[in-house]
């Protein structure tokens, strides 16, 4: 007896908003976490955090800084998968960028420092003379493009199709925060020579030493920003792990 072959049952199509996965990990950005749902079978829509702060202490052209690092962003990706799972595109926005770098330094009176090739002498404190050590505060900003286009590839579906509940998800790309903008201002008394025989206050807006020194360090300013212009795509690379889950009452079993 011949049985009539029975049609072979497909798996009911997953609808949006369906499946989440929560999901946490390092990046450049700062460690995160993220929650993903699903739009469509080849599409999921991903929001990300990051947060990170970091301090530490340096020495350069003479300036000895404390330096704060401060990373705060969120955004939102369409991560989309051309072969179904596997790799995928994430074309994204980062609407909250407050990432930056602060620092202040104080030069040592009598110590010796550069200003676009230019050396001067921190003042030593003198309440008679009215000097005080030079000082100089400083601010870098990773967020002049507000918000920000992000693109990025990589490699990992947070949301299973073919089931499961964990996964590995890596990425690499770039944001595109503008230009970092720098500032700086200097405090204080500074010296032309060692022997501290012509010293002024930096902020003096007549004294020619004065003068010298705040066009040394525009010029100064407008180097260092030259040097910091390929930031201007912020680099993206992250990995993490994530679970995943059905929404109650989506009516679908994965």
């Amino acid at each position: 007896m011949i049985r009539p072959v029975q049609p072979t049952r497909s798996a009911p199509p997953t609808s949006p908003f369906s499946r989440f996965a929560i999901g946490a990990g390092v990046s450049s950005l700062g460690p995160g976490v993220q929650l993903t749902t699903n739009l469509a079978s080849r599409l999921n829509l991903r929001a990300v955090g990051n947060g990170f702060n970091y301090s530490t202490t340096f020495t350069t052209n003479g300036f000895t800084a404390n330096a704060k690092l401060n990373l705060a962003s969120a955004g939102v990706s369409a991560d989309i998968y051309p072969f179904r799972a596997g790799f995928r595109i994430s074309p994204g926005v980062l609407f909250v960028n407050n990432n930056k770098v602060t620092a202040t330094s104080t030069v040592a009176g009598g110590t010796s420092f550069t200003l676009n090739g230019d050396t001067f002498y921190s003042a030593n404190a003198n309440s008679a003379a009215g000097t005080t050590p030079l000082n100089m505060d400083a601010a870098l900003g990773l967020n002049t493009s507000k918000p920000s286009f992000t693109i990025t590839t990589g490699w990992g579906n947070t949301i299973p199709r073919k089931g499961g509940h964990w996964s590995f998800p890596f990425e690499a790309g770039v944001a595109m925060i503008g230009a970092p903008s720098l500032t700086a201002s200097l405090t204080g008394s500074a010296c032309y020579d060692q022997a501290q025989t012509m010293c002024t206050n930096v902020a003096s807006p007549t004294d020619p030493i004065a003068l010298m020194i705040q066009n040394d360090l525009t010029s100064q300013i407008a180097k260092w920003k030259t040097d910091l212009n390929p930031l201007k795509t912020y680099p993206i690379l992250s990995f993490g792990m994530a679970y995943s889950f059905r929404v109650r009452g989506s009516g679908v079993k994965q």
